[in-house]
């Protein structure tokens, strides 16, 4: 029996808000970068297109843009929430953009020591791992 694949269409951004699209865009790749953004929009099919609108729009043009915290104090959250959270790859994302928004290395490591003692030793080390793991690709 074959199994034909079903080939994904490329899709196309269908923002509610362009405005705030654009911005989320500008500062969404600003702190992940380019390379990782325009590939996330470059694999994202008809399904996962919704998705990137929203992220984009809402969670980047809408949330991070806001000018009641600095980017610096947002990384942070991120950090400690995603630790929490055990989100191993969006976590290693985010430690890569806290670098970016001026994180040091030992203002993460207090973060995941907080998570540490508030979340668990297990979603402490796991963030450990994972900060270790960025600083080592990095060079920090």
């Amino acid at each position: 029996m074959a199994k034909a694949k079903a080939k994904a269409k490329k899709a196309t951004p269908k923002p509610r808000n362009k405005k705030l699209y654009d911005d989320g865009m500008k500062l969404r790749k600003a702190v992940l970068g380019s390379a990782y953004v325009d590939n996330s929009m470059a694999n994202a099919d008809d399904f996962m297109m919704s998705f990137q609108d929203v992220t984009t729009e809402y969670c980047w043009g809408y949330v991070w843009s806001r000018p009641g915290l600095s980017k610096k104090t947002r990384s942070m959250l991120n950090l400690a929430m995603l630790a929490a959270l055990n989100r191993g790859p969006e976590l290693k994302l985010h430690v890569n953009g806290a670098l970016t928004n001026g994180l040091t290395k030992e203002e993460i490591k207090e973060i995941f020591l907080q998570v540490a003692i508030y979340c668990g030793i297990p979603a402490g080390l796991d963030a450990f791992k994972t900060a270790r793991d960025v600083f080592k690709e990095r060079g920090v």
